[in-house]
């Protein structure tokens, strides 16, 4: 590997152990260092989807209803979701994200942010320009 090669591996590496440790940083934040990266998997999917039932969350993460009520059981624990039931329907209940559960499944996203805060400070405008030419043209 050329040097400038290894250079440019030492500053990728660096970015993203900046950013994982604004993760760990989120969900230390949020009293929950111990979650796993599918949990958090999970809580992204429950984001993602809004108005999700168990039925759905099942069929969409292709787990068992069974699987699906001991997650969220789980979940309702760590005081990352509640159950809210149907107006329409009695029966059925919707997986809603408290607080805490949102900014768990969005810390990947503010932990890029506060890279990007990071980065924006240490440059100036016509720094910040060049990097966003520079890596448009890559990507």
């Amino acid at each position: 590997m050329t040097e400038k090669k290894e250079h440019l591996l030492i500053v990728f590496e660096n970015l993203s152990k900046t950013k994982n440790e604004c993760s760990c940083e989120i969900l230390s934040e949020c009293g929950l260092s111990d979650i796993t990266v599918k949990q958090i998997g999970y809580l992204k999917i429950i984001d993602e989807h809004g108005d999700v039932t168990f039925s759905r969350l099942a069929k969409i993460t292709r787990n068992s209803k069974p699987t699906i009520t001991e997650m969220v059981n789980k979940f309702v624990k760590m005081d990352c979701v509640y159950k809210e039931k149907s107006p329409e329907d009695g029966r059925i209940f919707y997986i809603r994200l408290t607080e805490k559960g949102r900014r768990i499944a969005r810390a990947e996203e503010n932990a890029l942010l506060r890279v990007i805060e990071k980065m924006a400070g240490s440059l100036d405008e016509k720094e910040i320009d060049t990097l966003i030419n520079l890596l448009e043209k890559v990507w």
